[in-house]
């Protein structure tokens, strides 16, 4: 693969960079576990300084996409789960495609400050105010699932949006903003904090499912985290061969 980028474009070097390598870890050789170039050969054949391509790989990495070990290199990762909007969609509109209908037993609109996850996700600063919407979700008023989600900071929603439509139409509405990818990484916890809300034991174990939502232009749109009851929720995947 031809490794070139437009020194003269207006967009960022890091984000052609990131762009550059998201082509290049799709191809079958990487796909297969082959190590990518290093960091300081990528910047001398790229003419970028090896910061812009720490700032690429980074995010990346964060996404779930790349597995960096020191001294060792950088992978792909093999254990990120990658879904389009053809297999998923918003949690209320899934329930109620399965005749399940679902309701909001607690609703809160706020602000946060991004963490250094967030902060790479979105390319923001670190400690920026985002604006962040957490759903306590439930079926005849039994709690499910506890959800938070964190936006770029162009994206600030109000008491006056109707929060409890779902979510990806209402951004479409009201910014233009058409979500059409995420990458999700789902592991187990002990309900831990979240316990009281899931109205489970502290030491009870749930489903923890983290989602990096982007736009057509591949813009990061939402962080978000589901915590999952495993006693009332199944996360399944179907898998398809290609011939």
């Amino acid at each position: 693969m031809n490794l070139r980028i437009d020194h003269k474009s207006k967009l960022p070097l890091h984000i052609q960079v990131e762009e550059l390598l998201r082509k290049l870890i799709s191809q079958p050789e990487y796909q297969n576990g082959s190590f990518l170039p290093k960091e300081v050969e990528l910047a001398n054949r790229l003419g970028v300084s090896r910061n812009t391509i720490r700032q690429a790989t980074n995010k990346l990495e964060y996404e779930g996409l790349l597995d960096r070990k020191k001294g060792v290199g950088t992978r792909v990762a093999q254990r990120q789960l990658s879904t389009s909007l053809q297999d998923w969609q918003s949690f209320t509109r899934e329930m109620s495609k399965r005749g399940i209908p679902t309701n909001n037993l607690l609703l809160s609109l706020g602000t946060a400050q991004a963490d250094e996850k967030m902060a790479r996700f979105f390319n923001i600063p670190e400690g920026t105010p985002v604006c962040k919407l957490s759903k306590l979700k439930g079926v005849d008023g039994e709690p499910i699932v506890y959800f938070e989600s964190y936006f770029h900071p162009r994206i600030v929603l109000t008491e006056n949006d109707d929060l409890n439509r779902p979510l990806y139409e209402l951004l479409s509405e009201k910014f233009n903003i058409v979500v059409v990818r995420s990458s999700e990484h789902i592991s187990a916890l002990i309900a831990g904090s979240i316990a009281k809300k899931l109205q489970v034991e502290a030491r009870s174990p749930v489903l923890f499912r983290e989602r990096f939502v982007y736009d057509p232009g591949d813009r990061p749109i939402e962080y978000n985290v589901g915590y999952y009851r495993s006693d009332k929720f199944t996360y399944s995947i179907e898998i398809r061969s290609e011939s």
